[in-house]
């Protein structure tokens, strides 16, 4: 009897079936258990980061000592000097809120895109859809006292993210028209595209530079590169109804997404209604990606790395790739500040900078892996 022919007791046999039939289901790509499992973990690690982030820095509050001071237990003001209260709860919190929804909507939004366009190098920063959100803020920063006061008098704080917005769906839509022909998204067409929308929208944006005042310029250099750095509670209330309405909406093209993988025509004849499909996760991803850029500035990188990071270990499936997506983009973007504003304290490095070191080497990876199936 050879070795492989020696018979096994019955709970050997059946790890051995078990251990093959997770085998099997891993290359046919179930892995609808282990995504659960990804999730709870991506949730415990996101509200660690976020606890981190509220309270790593020059004050030495505790996280017990905040919690105790938000609910209200105890002595609050021995808790909390009135120093680190406002630090905490004024400066960090609502940095860290927004750090949350921003590192969430561009991964979010790089897992709508690539899902639509069908490959795996579609990302906001990339293809040209935060050039035209910055074109939008820009244009508002620079010409929101003169040309655009009506603007502002009306739509008040929301301007900025509603300009941001616009600029951003005018881009996407005109690169989704570029790049696809005959129902078929063309990759190197749509980075071609991409970099000459962003050139493009790029050299309107720095006319409007060249006009800016001194303080006006100060802060988009600053804004240009990304940065958590001026966040506050209002800017919170500005942008945080844009992105909950593209969360509640985002969820429902999970499905579509999926079926469009095997084809626009594949995905019809199951009953998808493709054209509306695309519609309605252009205008998402531009709002989602328009709110992000109208308050943190350009940030690149954050939606091609996290969703190809998940896909290699819970697989294509938008049904959970998008809601992991969120909680590690949004982990993500607090670690990458953290980093930003403690590695050169006092001062704060951009955290644009941060993410192109980490998603720069990424991106070349990707592509030396896919040229053959990319065929660049």
């Amino acid at each position: 009897m050879s070795h492989s022919e020696v018979p096994l007791g019955r709970g050997s046999v059946l790890q051995a079936n078990g251990r093959q039939g997770l085998a099997a289901a891993w290359r046919l790509g179930d892995r609808s258990g282990l995504a659960m499992l990804v999730i709870i973990g991506l949730v415990i690690a996101t509200g660690a980061m976020f606890a981190l982030s509220v309270t790593v820095g020059a004050s030495d509050a505790s996280v017990t000592s905040l919690i105790a001071t938000l609910l209200g237990f105890g002595d609050a003001d021995a808790a909390l000097s009135a120093r680190d209260r406002i630090i905490i709860l004024d400066i960090r919190l609502p940095r860290a809120v927004l750090g949350l929804m921003i590192g969430a909507s561009l991964a979010v939004s790089g897992v709508v895109l690539q899902g639509l366009f069908r490959n795996p190098l579609a990302d906001p920063g990339l293809v040209g859809v935060s050039a035209g959100a910055s074109l939008g803020a820009v244009g508002v920063i620079v010409l929101g006292g003169t040309v655009l006061a009506p603007l502002f008098a009306l739509a008040g704080i929301y301007t900025l993210p509603l300009a941001a917005f616009f600029g951003g769906l005018a881009t996407t839509f005109l690169l989704y028209r570029i790049a696809t022909r005959g129902g078929q998204t063309s990759v190197a067409t749509l980075l071609l595209a991409g970099i000459a929308l962003a050139a493009l929208t790029g050299a309107v944006t720095g006319v409007l530079v060249y006009m800016a005042d001194d303080k006006q310029l100060r802060d988009l250099t600053f804004w240009g590169l990304g940065s958590l750095a001026g966040a506050t509670w209002s800017k919170v209330v500005a942008i945080a109804p844009i992105i909950l309405v593209s969360f509640l909406v985002i969820p429902f093209l999970a499905r579509g997404l999926n079926a469009i993988t095997l084809g626009e025509a594949a995905a019809f004849h199951m009953g998808v209604p493709v054209e509306r499909l695309k519609r309605i996760a252009i205008v998402a991803v531009a709002a989602a990606t328009g709110a992000s850029v109208a308050v943190s500035g350009g940030i690149g990188f954050v939606g091609i790395v996290v969703p190809h990071l998940l896909r290699l270990v819970i697989g294509p499936d938008h049904r959970t790739l998008l809601p992991a997506s969120a909680l590690l983009g949004g982990a993500l973007l607090l670690f990458a500040d953290m980093i930003a504003r403690t590695i050169v304290a006092p001062a704060e490095l951009p955290i644009g900078i941060i993410t192109a070191l980490a998603g720069g080497p990424f991106f070349l990876w990707l592509l030396l892996r896919g040229r053959a199936q990319l065929g660049l």
